[in-house]
C-alpha cells in the first residue's frame, strides 16, 4: 500500500512539473483551501482547519475544571489525475499524538464505483462517524460514537458504487480492514496484527436525491434543501478476532484456548440510521448494536486454568446498544440551533464488570455561521447521567472554527 500511495503522488507530481510553465491556474477559497490545477487535469489541493474550545467541566461534587485546547488542528493535501483516473488523501491532526488520521489512494474509472486502498473512516460505522470532525454540529461527537468507536479510521480496502435514475439513489459499500482500526500495526508500525480481518457493508439509500453538500457532507441544512432529502442507511461488520475494547486498537487484551495460545473473540457491529434536511431543518436518528462471539473454550489467563464466563466478555469488549437523536435549525443569516439525547444500554445490565456502563445525556448547541461552515463560533452545553457512583457531568463548550 505504501508503494502504491508514492506511485500515486508521484504520478501526479510529475504532471504538476510537467505542466509548471504553461496551463497554470491557482487559486483560494476560505473553507477550500489553496487549489493548483494544470493542463491535462492534475490538480492539488492543501488545506487545514483549527478549533481552540474553552471547556468547563464539572462531575458529580468533584471539583470543575476549566481548559483551554486546541481540538483539532488538521493539515490536509490532496491531489487527482482526471486522464490517470487517481488521487489521493493525506490528512493529519496535530492536536493528537498519533497524528496521521488519512491517507490512501482511490482509483475512480468514473463516476459511479470508486476503490481505495489505504486508511481512512470507514463506512462500517454509523452515520455521525462518517462526517469530517470539521463538518459536526458540536464540538464533539455523540456519546453514540466515541462510546462504540474513536477516530473511525481502518486501514485497508474499500468500494463504493452509486446506482439509480433520476434523484433515486442506492450507495453500497464493501470495506476489508485490518480490524485494528487506524496505524492498525502498532506503535511503531512493525508490529503484526492482532487478531484476524475485519469485513463488512454499508447500504444507504436516497429516495428523493442526493444533498447539496454531499461531497462535504454536514449534519445541518447549511444550503436549505429546496425539497425534503434524505438517506436511509445500514452498516454491519464483522471483525474476526478483535484484541481492542471497540475494535479500533492493537493488542490491548488477550484470551487463551486450551493450548495456552492467544485467541481473541469476534466482535460484530450494527447500524441503523436516517438523516432528512430540508428548509434549514434537520434530523439524526441513529442505532447501533455490538455483539460478541467465538467464546467457547476462552480463558483469561495464560495458563488456561481459569474459564471465560459468560458475562465477563463485556470486561473485554463494548458490548451493548445505543440510541442518537438530533435536531436542527440553521437560519438564512447563518444562526443554528441543535439538540441532541442519547441512550447507551449495556447487554449485560446486572454484570458489574462492564466496560460500557448505562449512560444517557443531552446537549443543546447555539452556532453562528460567517462563511458558511468555514468560519463558525460554537457554545454547547452538555449534561451527562454517568451513574450513581459519578453522578451528572455538566459540560460547557465554547468553540471558534476557521477552515482554510
Amino acid at each position: 500500500m505504501k508503494k502504491i500511495l508514492i506511485s500515486a503522488v508521484l504520478i501526479l507530481s510529475a504532471g504538476l512539473a510537467a505542466q509548471q510553465k504553461t496551463d497554470k491556474r491557482t487559486s483560494y477559497d476560505f473553507g477550500s483551501g489553496f487549489d493548483f490545477d494544470f493542463k491535462d487535469g492534475y490538480h492539488f489541493n492543501i488545506g487545514g482547519a483549527v478549533q481552540p474550545v474553552y471547556t468547563y467541566d464539572k462531575i458529580g461534587d468533584a471539583k470543575a475544571t476549566n481548559q483551554l485546547r486546541v481540538n483539532h488542528a488538521f493539515f490536509t493535501l490532496s491531489g487527482e489525475a482526471k486522464k490517470e483516473k487517481l488521487g489521493f488523501m493525506l490528512q493529519t491532526d496535530f492536536s493528537l499524538t498519533a497524528p496521521l488520521l488519512d491517507a490512501y489512494v482511490y482509483y475512480e474509472p468514473s463516476e459511479h464505483f470508486r476503490t481505495t486502498g489505504g486508511q481512512m473512516k470507514s463506512p462500517l460505522n454509523n452515520r455521525e462517524m462518517t462526517i469530517n470532525e470539521d463538518r459536526l454540529s458540536f464540538t464533539d461527537r455523540s456519546l453514540l460514537s466515541t462510546t462504540l468507536s474513536r477516530t473511525g479510521r481502518e486501514f485497508g480496502v474499500f468500494a463504493e458504487a452509486r446506482i439509480g435514475k433520476g434523484n433515486f439513489k442506492l450507495v453500497p459499500q464493501v470495506a476489508v480492514t485490518s480490524g485494528d482500526g487506524r496505524n492498525s500495526f502498532g506503535a511503531n508500525g512493525r508490529d503484526a496484527d492482532a487478531g484476524g480481518i475485519k469485513y463488512g457493508g454499508r447500504l444507504d439509500l436516497y429516495p428523493m436525491g442526493f444533498f447539496k453538500d454531499q461531497k462535504n457532507l454536514t449534519v445541518e441544512d447549511l444550503y436549505h434543501e429546496e425539497s425534503l432529502k434524505m438517506v436511509v442507511g445500514g452498516a454491519f461488520s464483522y471483525n474476526r478476532g478483535a484484541s481492542d475494547a471497540v475494535g479500533e486498537g492493537h493488542g490491548t487484551f488477550a484470551l487463551y484456548d486450551a493450548g495456552k495460545s492467544v485467541r481473541y473473540p469476534d466482535y460484530r457491529k450494527l447500524y441503523i440510521d436516517l438523516l432528512m434536511k430540508y428548509a434549514g431543518f434537520s434530523v439524526l436518528g441513529e442505532y447501533g448494536k455490538t455483539t460478541a462471539r467465538n467464546l467457547d473454550g476462552s480463558f483469561t489467563d495464560a495458563n488456561a486454568t481459569v474459564m471465560l464466563q459468560p458475562q465477563q466478555i463485556s470486561s473485554y469488549l463494548m458490548l451493548g446498544q445505543s440510541y442518537n437523536m438530533q435536531l436542527g435549525y440553521v437560519s438564512k443569516k447563518g444562526f443554528g440551533v441543535d439538540a441532541r439525547y442519547t441512550i447507551i444500554e449495556p447487554e449485560f445490565g446486572d454484570y458489574t464488570g462492564n466496560i460500557l456502563q448505562k449512560t444517557n445525556g443531552y446537549s443543546f448547541g447555539l452556532t453562528k455561521y460567517f462563511v458558511g461552515n468555514a468560519l463558525k463560533l460554537h457554545l454547547g452545553y452538555s449534561n451527562y447521567d454517568l451513574g450513581e457512583a459519578l453522578g451528572h457531568e455538566n459540560r460547557a463548550d465554547l468553540m471558534l472554527q476557521v477552515i482554510f
